[in-house]
């Protein structure tokens, strides 16, 4: 696995963290772009779109275009993964509880 593939994964878990951390479990892209970048993966939004298009195929999530932003709401298959209940394909899994 590359440095690439790691910090696509690692960016699709705090994608995912993101969304259910809010209490609709929705955020725009230029909000999960800061967020990104709050945790050194400085990106532009327009990769934040492509993650968030690869979430979408994956059903993690779904994406509703808003004007020049993404709006991403996490789905059930999205919150199983963060429960460790299921696993994504080309997401970094979550730690377990208290590890």
């Amino acid at each position: 696995m590359t440095m690439h593939d790691i910090i696509r994964e690692e960016a699709r878990l705090i994608i995912l963290k993101a969304l259910q951390a809010q209490v609709d479990e929705r955020l725009n892209s230029e909000l999960l772009r800061a967020e990104l970048e709050t945790y050194g993966i400085g990106k532009s939004r327009d990769w934040v779109h492509d993650e968030l298009s690869f979430l979408a195929e994956m059903g993690a999530i779904t994406v509703v275009t808003a004007g020049s932003v993404r709006v991403a709401t996490l789905t059930e298959k999205g919150a199983a993964h963060l429960k460790r209940q299921i696993a994504i394909e080309g997401v970094k899994r979550p730690s377990r509880p208290g590890a």
